[in-house]
Parts: C-alpha cells; sequence; structure tokens
C-alpha cells in the first residue's frame, strides 16, 4: 500500500494536462476582464436576434 502511495504521487503523467488546464482558465480569465464590453455587445445582439426570431415566429408548436 505504501508502495503505491509513493508511486502515486512520484508519478507525473497529469501534471502536463492539469497546467494546460489551468494556463487556459488564466487565459479566458484574462479575456474576459479586458473585452468585457466587446462581449457584453456581442451577447446582447445575440440575445437581440434570438428575440426577434422567436417574437417573428410566435414560437407556437403543432406537436
Amino acid at each position: 500500500m505504501n508502495a503505491q502511495l509513493r508511486r502515486f504521487f512520484r508519478e507525473e503523467d497529469g501534471v502536463t494536462a492539469l497546467e494546460y488546464g489551468l494556463l487556459a482558465a488564466v487565459v479566458a480569465g484574462l479575456i474576459i476582464f479586458f473585452a468585457q464590453d466587446g462581449l457584453k455587445t456581442i451577447f446582447k445582439a445575440v440575445l437581440d436576434k434570438l428575440t426577434a426570431l422567436v417574437g417573428a415566429g410566435g414560437g407556437t408548436s403543432t406537436g
């Protein structure tokens, strides 16, 4: 049991994936932080288009 635990803590197979995940999270956070106004504009435009589509279609179903 102790040998298995020591081997588990010594292995570094998943460390690279963890580092890439952490790096991706930091980059995403920076993009969101510095581009808030642009993202708000994009999401508002998408919301407006979706709202117009639902309003134009009436949102009814025959099924």
